[in-house]
């Protein structure tokens, strides 16, 4: 039987997905800041392997080289590279370079630039070889992706970070992470509007735990103020935003203040897939393909743009129990489908 782990390594999380005979049977997302060093990376490591077991490769792709834990990009991708080594070897590991094909570990600072960052690739590569025409979106706890494919292709414009922040397919909003200071300016409450104050005191994964729509399992991240993960808590995280105490208000008051964030966040996402659609090339029958764990987001920002929405995993090989989790590791699931082919 062949065996491959595809894995993921980002700058909060470490995802990884298993595929047997080119089926994709489990997939794990692990916690693993990395502002808190490279030791704890490998105990992600250790974690993630005990769940998804031995394999006879390993293919590995990263974000996780733009942590402020390195100097550059080119410390961040040899950094990242070398702990993967050491923590899946002496089983054969290969990096994904996107546009450079598959690297092998000793090549590595030859193609930091094409394996910086690439996991984008890996996921739009794959739903372009099993739909075709698309429009890959990929909303996870940070950022979300927007990737057109056309005719079986990737069809980008922007391959670096810098590049794709540029062209609108990659857009800084994700389902929990991302700072409501960042997500809006002001906010309508209480009949008027508020300058939001300009401190992370809340999180988008408040926002959606307060409007009941934040998947069990996304959130592995500490609060803002490190207190627990109930709607009363986001609520007085939430308030402090607009300078408030919880109890200036009553509950109606803040899942309003909470649903304009919402709508905020669908509407930068929806910018970006305007703009990325405004380059031409894709068909109005093409369909968004989305996935991660901000998929409700984007099945919205398909109604809006009058596309059909389609799950990431139904493009996969994946036993049922796994679709879900392989849809939220849809770089580490793509990359152990496309070793496999």
């Amino acid at each position: 039987m062949s065996v491959v782990i595809g894995w993921d390594i980002g700058g909060a999380h470490l995802k990884a997905a298993r595929a047997e005979n080119g089926r994709v049977v489990d997939a794990v997302q692990v916690a693993s800041p990395l502002r808190f060093g490279l030791e704890r990376l490998g105990q992600s490591f250790a974690e993630a392997k005990a769940a998804m077991g031995d394999a006879g490769r390993h293919v590995v792709t990263m974000t996780g080289e733009l942590a402020d834990t390195f100097e550059s990009h080119a410390d961040g991708v040899a950094a990242l590279a070398a702990v993967a080594v050491r923590e899946l070897g002496p089983t054969d590991v290969t990096f994904y370079g996107g546009r450079a094909g598959w690297i092998a570990a000793d090549a590595v600072g030859n193609h930091v630039t094409d394996i910086a960052s690439a996991n984008w690739h890996a996921s739009a590569a794959w739903v372009a070889r099993r739909v075709g025409s698309a429009l890959f979106m990929d909303m996870g706890s940070t950022t979300t992706d927007i990737v057109p494919t056309v005719g079986g292709a990737v069809a980008a414009r922007g391959y670096t970070d810098a590049e794709r922040l540029a062209s609108g397919e990659l857009v800084y909003t994700g389902l929990v992470r991302s700072f409501v200071m960042a997500t809006a300016s002001r906010a309508p409450f209480g009949g008027g509007w508020t300058t939001l104050v300009h401190e992370n005191f809340a999180n988008l994964g408040d926002v959606h735990r307060i409007l009941g729509t934040l998947p069990d399992g996304a959130d592995q991240m500490a609060t803002a103020d490190g207190r627990e993960k109930t709607a009363e808590a986001s609520r007085s995280r939430l308030a402090r935003m607009v300078g408030r105490d919880a109890a200036d208000a009553d509950m109606a008051a803040w899942a309003g203040l909470a649903r304009f964030l919402a709508e905020a966040q669908i509407r930068a996402v929806h910018d970006g897939a305007m703009l990325v659609l405004s380059a031409g090339g894709i068909a109005d029958a093409a369909p968004v393909v989305g996935a991660g764990c901000g998929g409700q987001v984007l099945r919205e920002v398909a109604r809006r743009l009058g596309r059909e929405f389609r799950s990431f995993d139904d493009c996969l090989d994946v036993v049922p129990a796994a679709r879900s989790r392989a849809s939220q590791c849809a770089p580490a699931a793509a990359l152990a489908a496309l070793a496999g082919v």
